[in-house]
């Protein structure tokens, strides 16, 4: 079958269920390797396999061109390294409904309007929810470490506009996913060479994370967003929390409650709000939230 012949949006959600099944994969490896490890495996193989599809030429760039890759590279690696460290302690369906706070912010403050104040109290009322305590309260760290990623994320959106116009095609990805690797390094390369020095499948199943995570999405989105409009594409891409939540479900046997349900919907719900907003308004590239690598 021709990827032609499959409509865009279902594409699309294939990139979103793609990028939260690689986390919950990598999730069931964390008694191996730990989150830290994870992150490193994750960033590792990531960039061997863009470096080695793409092959950038770095020879001739210029000073700016590495100091927007290193941005990059750092907002790679806060991003992936908190959003592990919270799964490693909450559901992966509440850490990612969190973590969609800093892009949704980063988009309300980029529309100005009085009117998209009425988005950022849905989706604070949702990250109040799934802090309030009725006897079943989520660990502070989780909450923590996953609105930590969410700030990151909003960078990398922020500083991956900045290294598309300074650099040609996904060259610069392939640069900062290394220099991401590079910063987690020291915190995660002892735990994930000890754990693959005990069990053989930590490798490639990090290779698989690698490919759900990066290369799949990113095919995926590029095959979508020929057929699909950014407002559609954003849409799509404020699915995020729920495919999540199914990720975690089918491959770590994490059922949400009601709460948590909830709580996820109105964060969805306020994400795809914002996005219908800022596509009518034409926004520049900055503006539209990627798919997260994690």
């Amino acid at each position: 079958m021709h990827t032609s012949s499959i409509p865009a949006p279902v594409l699309m959600i294939m990139a979103v269920l793609s990028v939260q099944f690689g986390a919950a994969l990598a999730r069931t490896q964390f008694d191996a390797v730990g989150p830290t490890g994870a992150v490193f495996l994750r960033l590792l193989f990531g960039a061997l396999i863009l470096l080695a599809v793409v092959r950038p030429k770095v020879r001739g760039w210029k000073r700016q061109q590495w100091a927007a890759a290193a941005v990059l590279g750092v907002a790679l690696a806060g991003m992936n390294s908190l959003i592990y460290l919270a799964i490693g302690v909450i559901p992966i369906g509440v850490a990612v409904t969190l973590e969609f706070t800093g892009p949704l912010l980063l988009a309300l403050v980029q529309t100005r309007r009085l009117a998209d104040a009425a988005w950022a109290l849905l989706a604070f009322a949702g990250v109040v929810l799934l802090g309030f305590d009725d006897g079943s309260a989520l660990p502070l760290a989780g909450i923590l470490f996953a609105l930590g990623a969410g700030a990151f994320w909003a960078l990398y959106i922020l500083a991956s506009a900045r290294v598309g116009r300074l650099v040609p095609g996904v060259e610069g990805l392939a640069v900062s996913m290394a220099i991401g690797a590079v910063i987690v390094l020291p915190f995660g390369a002892p735990s994930a060479a000890a754990g693959a020095l005990v069990s053989p499948l930590v490798l490639p199943v990090f290779v698989g994370v690698a490919l759900l995570s990066s290369a799949f999405p990113y095919a995926l989105e590029m095959l979508a967003l020929q057929r699909l409009s950014t407002r559609v594409f954003g849409v799509l891409s404020a699915l995020g929390p729920a495919m999540a939540a199914l990720a975690g479900l089918l491959v770590l046997s994490q059922a949400l409650g009601t709460r948590e349900i909830i709580a996820l919907v109105l964060v969805t719900a306020a994400s795809i709000g914002v996005t219908v907003g800022v596509r009518r308004r034409r926004p520049p590239a900055s503006e539209i939230p990627p798919t997260p690598a994690p």
